[in-house]
């Protein structure tokens, strides 16, 4: 529960989100922070910021490669929110007058 909501806490920020949209499309290659900044249009400290906050979330990591440094997704852990977000979908539909919108369509 926890790492759960250490995440989506990181993700409400709007500059965060988008900085992790971008490296979830950057995938397994991931992005070096002078390209996403660049992309993003934010500065280069503000970046930085970021970053460093979403590691501490466990949304991003990092490899060295010399002198650079390469950002990465952490894909599992939106694998496992998803999950955790879908671990009870639709459990009380039918208990009440009001359904969860779509949950029937999706057959969860």
């Amino acid at each position: 529960m926890y790492e759960a909501t250490e995440a989506f806490s990181s993700l409400s920020q709007e500059t965060r989100l988008r900085v992790f949209k971008l490296l979830i499309e950057y995938g397994r290659d991931g992005a070096i922070p002078g390209a996403l900044a660049e992309e993003l249009g934010i500065p280069a400290n503000t970046l930085s910021f970021h970053l460093s906050h979403m590691s501490k979330a466990g949304l991003v990591s990092s490899k060295k490669n010399g002198r650079s440094i390469t950002y990465f997704a952490n894909t599992e852990l939106i694998e496992e929110l998803i999950g955790y977000l879908r671990s009870n979908c639709c459990s009380r539909e039918g208990k009440s007058k009001t359904r969860a919108k779509g949950c029937i369509e999706r057959k969860c």
